[in-house]
């Protein structure tokens, strides 16, 4: 099978990524092989090929978005960002599975859906209906699944004023969430034709600052210079989530600017398979209106060159000739 590795991890300009051909794996007790249709590109996956994520083993396949088909039984799912946990820890015990010392990720700790087959457990796959498209389904098991995370632990009060810093993948489909909740949206982004989707998408605002002060907030932009900006612009009680697996340094935060009055900086720590079924069930249930730049399955380094240029409105993804 063909597959792409990240060989060296290293700005996108350096090719870190290289086509190779590979044995298909074979699934060991309690996985199962899925041949791929597509897979979404994530940001983590570029953070992984650059180096902003120290690689956990040599020429791993990127991908946690993937759409495929159960080998030997047709039947349709979906691998996502958690590939396994211990189930015993005292976190996985109470439910914060996320948080598992001995969690392991799709595309970082074992190969991930930039191949045309992926190995995975089957107790962490998503079954997916037939009738819908791969390329639209993929952005919903990462960009979808962290961002519907991400509205839980910012806390938004009902009809309350959510703030979304850096309107990407993830961004578009959270915000539609949180629109049909009844909040309103303001999106923060320096891309116009991020900031225009965002209106098309029902936001109340899209510009480089929130036009008022804000109950909640999330920052998908992995900047972490954004933090006190966006901690300034809430409101008494507000919260920040903090959505990325990968964040610059933060600036000296000031206690009374950015901290007193109960205001709240949380992060957001990958998902539980929870949190995917809940998901996956709302927006299968309620489709929201996903925008999607596919790209051939042969041009995956471009699409990662694309993502780190801003050059991707919505949500990236590989599609298997």
């Amino acid at each position: 099978m063909r597959a792409w590795v990240v060989e060296r991890p290293g700005p996108m300009a350096s090719a870190p990524l290289r086509l190779v051909e590979r044995e298909v794996p074979a699934p060991g007790p309690g996985e199962v092989l899925v041949r791929v249709e597509a897979c979404g590109v994530c940001r983590t996956d570029l953070h992984l090929a650059e180096g902003d994520l120290e690689p956990r083993r040599p020429r791993t396949a990127p991908g946690h978005q993937v759409v495929g088909r159960v080998a030997g039984t047709g039947e349709r799912v979906g691998v996502a960002w958690l590939r396994s946990t211990c189930g015993t820890c005292r976190y996985c015990v109470r439910g914060m599975e996320n948080l598992c010392p001995r969690s392991a990720y799709t595309g970082w700790d074992a190969d991930g859906g930039y191949a045309e087959y992926v190995v995975a457990p089957a107790d962490y796959v998503y079954p997916l209906p037939d009738d819908r498209p791969a390329v639209e389904l993929a952005p919903l098991l990462c960009a979808g699944i962290i961002g519907y995370r991400a509205l839980a632990r910012c806390d938004v009060p009902p009809g309350g004023r959510l703030g979304i810093y850096g309107f990407g993948a993830s961004a578009h489909l959270t915000a539609q969430a949180a629109i049909a909740q009844g909040a309103v949206v303001h999106a923060v982004s320096r891309s116009a034709a991020s900031r225009a989707l965002a209106l098309e998408l029902g936001a109340a605002s899209a510009g480089d600052r929130p036009p008022e002060p804000l109950d909640a907030a999330i920052l998908f932009a992995p900047v972490g210079e954004l933090v006190p900006t966006a901690l300034e612009a809430l409101d008494r009680g507000g919260t920040l989530a903090v959505a990325g697996i990968h964040l610059t340094d933060i600036p000296v935060l000031n206690y009374e600017k950015h901290l007193f009055q109960e205001r709240t900086l949380r992060s957001v720590t990958a998902n539980t398979r929870a949190d995917g079924r809940a998901y996956l069930e709302l927006a299968l249930s309620h489709p929201p209106r996903v925008s999607t730049v596919p790209y051939p399955f042969t041009e995956a380094d471009r699409a990662l060159s694309d993502l780190a240029a801003d050059r991707v409105n919505g949500a990236a993804v590989l599609i298997m000739g």
